[in-house]
């Protein structure tokens, strides 16, 4: 059940010694104890509530199958976005929460640092909170992955094959020029996944390279402002190739739609995560609900069609889905070790620098790298040394960026771009005219190649 605001909580009675040994007991041992209650006191506990940002149809699950376990106990959750939930779980009671459960990078570490978790006991044979080298979960324990998503490519297989395309290997694939005009893109100020999805591509190919791909993969693709909208636009044959996160197409695909999903090379998958609250008087029906949503009864879910994502716990992926890739299962090639207390920093600066470079100036990026690419094309089929020059000089002014990577790697800068109001006019105008600039030139070059 959802409810747009948090009822305000009955008088906090104090956690008695018994219950406060159960947080860090076995799961059967809090359900034991949970079935053992008696009516009066089902009645005073018979609520937890949950703070979350997951869609309906994910949280009606598990609040179906949470109180088939435990009759007579409601599950309770209060929809809210990143923001809004920081605001609340801020709030000296946390606003009553019981649970915070959601896909948020940012406001797990800044909730841990004001104190508002407990800490939770996870069997780590089971949850290793880790992918690869990517720390998935608190190191210190307070929040734990619940489940990761992947970011990469949806594929309308149909059309690519029509139109002649394959299907993308790498990044860099989409800013070939067969790929002009076949690419959609979202707008990460619009798009709540998109800022994590072009921060795994910056991270993987490095700042400044990764800016410049961006730019040329923006050359060949339509910005689109709707988290669904990448996935939409494939399925109804608008473009074959789109960037998006993996539940959006996966979904899709499992209900019959004609797309698929493609991980290109060195990308990431980044967790969703789970905590109860500091401020919960009711701690074993947090703590039971923590251990159902971790649960490989839990985790697999998740994968259910309407849903279709990857759990977090290795074991979940027996018999799994055909759509659902096990991300435990794949070589270090495919993903790269992603620094989330990075990424978490860099969506201002992202939000801020794709729409200045990017969307402000589609039409002139789109120009410019279609000049560029008919120059190389040019000297593909007949060499000249001095026009070589030229042309590379002209793609290295295309693809730059006027932030430096020093910059975008340091946490205290990265504070000056997390309020987007707060940015000086004049730098916003010094990065406009910068890239003006290089762009104007880069473009006369190409012009006087032969």
């Amino acid at each position: 059940m959802y409810t747009n605001n948090i009822t305000t909580r009955r008088a906090k009675a104090a956690v008695s010694p018994s219950r406060r040994a159960l947080l860090l007991g076995a799961p059967s041992a809090i359900f034991a104890h949970l079935c053992g209650l008696s009516g009066s006191a089902r009645a005073e506990e018979g609520k937890i509530i949950v703070v979350t940002s997951f869609p309906e149809e994910l949280t009606t699950r598990y609040e179906q199958e949470f109180e088939k376990k435990f009759p007579g106990v409601h599950v309770q959750y209060v929809w809210k976005q990143s923001r809004d939930a920081l605001a609340e779980l801020s709030k000296p009671d946390q606003g009553g929460a019981d649970v915070y459960w959601a896909p948020s990078l940012g406001n797990f570490p800044i909730l841990r640092d004001r104190g508002a978790f407990r800490k939770l006991s996870v069997d780590r044979a089971a949850l290793p909170g880790r992918l690869g080298d990517e720390q998935l979960s608190d190191p210190a324990g307070t929040f734990e992955a619940y489940d990761i998503a992947g970011y990469g490519v949806v594929v309308n297989p149909a059309l690519l094959d029509a139109r002649g395309l394959s299907r993308p290997k790498n990044w860099r694939d989409l800013a070939a020029p067969a790929v002009a005009d076949q690419l959609a893109m979202p707008i990460p100020s619009k798009v709540g996944f998109a800022p994590a999805l072009y921060d795994i591509i910056l991270q993987s190919e490095g700042w400044e390279r990764g800016w410049a791909l961006l730019g040329e993969m923006s050359g060949n693709a339509e910005l689109l402002a709707s988290g669904a909208g990448p996935t939409t636009s494939v399925r109804e044959g608008r473009f074959p190739l789109a960037l998006s996160i993996d539940f959006f197409p996966l979904s899709a695909q499992a209900n019959g739609l004609p797309v698929e999903f493609v991980y290109p090379a060195r990308t990431a998958f980044l967790p969703a995560h789970i905590a109860i609250t500091a401020s919960t008087r009711n701690v074993d029906l947090a703590k039971a609900f923590v251990d159902f949503a971790l649960s490989r009864e839990g985790q697999r879910l998740m994968m259910e069609t309407d849903s279709s994502r990857h759990p977090a716990r290795p074991d979940a992926y027996q018999n799994k889905p055909a759509n659902i890739v096990d991300p435990f299962a794949l070589g270090k090639d495919a993903i790269f070790a992603y620094d989330s207390d990075i990424g978490r920093r860099r969506p201002g600066l992202v939000n801020l620098l794709f729409d200045i470079a990017l969307t402000e100036r589609h039409a002139q990026v789109k120009d410019l790298w279609r000049a560029i690419h008919a120059a190389e094309a040019k000297l593909a089929a007949s060499p000249d040394a001095e026009a070589a020059k030229r042309v590379a000089e002209a793609r290295r002014l295309a693809g730059l960026v006027p932030v430096a990577a020093s910059e975008a790697d340091d946490p205290k800068a990265l504070e000056g771009y997390a309020k987007r109001d707060a940015i000086e006019p004049a730098l916003l105008a010094k990065w406009r005219a910068a890239l003006d600039e290089s762009r104007a030139t880069a473009l006369a070059l190409v012009g006087r190649a032969p």
